[in-house]
């Protein structure tokens, strides 16, 4: 099926003081976080994008901007709440380091499925909304464009971690062990077999790669295969 980059929004006012945002509105980027969106997006920029799907957060839409600013054509431009921020609940807006003293705080390290945010949603339930999104506007970008279609989701730290952690079969109590920094670009197939990760939280690089990839087969090859050219992630 078609291939999606899976962006984080570059870095805010919230994350440079230590603050979890959540779903506050007008968290926007900082100074250094429109830089790392701007550097995404020229790392984008050589590959033509279908579409680019955000987050409705103030953050993931200047993100977009930056992206489609790149852009020589004009891809489709959707909000999609599904693959909004978790809704921390009565943690949003407190700073992290009072929030690491709170016994919860445990539970999200080592038991990301059990955790419900007081006043908010649980965090099974933000994997299962984002990756039925991800999964779904794949289908539909595939369907539209064929393929070699490669679409941009613009969201947020935890719920990319959550989507890669299902792409890559892992349970939901390792997603911790999975690092999305601000503005980074993840790469995800979902073939007919299994999905595939060809890459995670990469912040350099040229993607341009990408805009002549072949569509997955489904099989994996024995060996590891040939893998991409000199630009790409290379096989074993």
């Amino acid at each position: 099926m078609a291939t999606v980059l899976l962006v984080r929004h570059g870095r805010t006012t919230a994350n440079a003081t230590g603050l979890l945002a959540g779903r506050t509105a007008g968290v926007a980027l900082d100074a250094v976080g429109r830089q790392q969106a701007a550097r995404t997006a020229e790392r984008i920029a050589a590959v033509p994008l279908a579409a680019v799907v955000s987050s409705p957060l103030e953050r993931c839409r200047q993100t977009s901007r930056a992206l489609l600013d790149r852009q020589s054509g004009t891809p489709e431009t959707r909000i999609e709440r599904a693959i909004t921020e978790c809704d921390y609940g009565e943690w949003q807006g407190r700073k992290l380091a009072d929030l690491a003293k709170e016994p919860l705080w445990r539970t999200v390290q080592a038991n990301p499925s059990a955790v419900v945010f007081p006043g908010g949603e649980s965090m099974q339930g933000m994997q299962s909304r984002a990756v039925a999104a991800i999964r779904r506007i794949d289908a539909e970008v595939e369907a539209a464009h064929g393929p070699a279609a490669v679409w941009v989701a613009v969201s947020h730290g935890d719920v990319i971690k959550s989507v890669l952690a299902d792409a890559l079969g892992m349970h939901l109590d390792l997603f911790q062990r999975i690092s999305v920094g601000p503005a980074s670009v993840s790469i995800v197939r979902y073939g007919e077999q299994r999905p595939e990760v060809v890459a995670s939280n990469t912040e350099s690089g040229d993607l341009a790669w990408l805009a002549a990839a072949l569509a997955p087969t489904g099989d994996a090859a024995v060996g590891g295969g040939a893998g991409h050219d000199e630009t790409g992630p290379a096989g074993a």
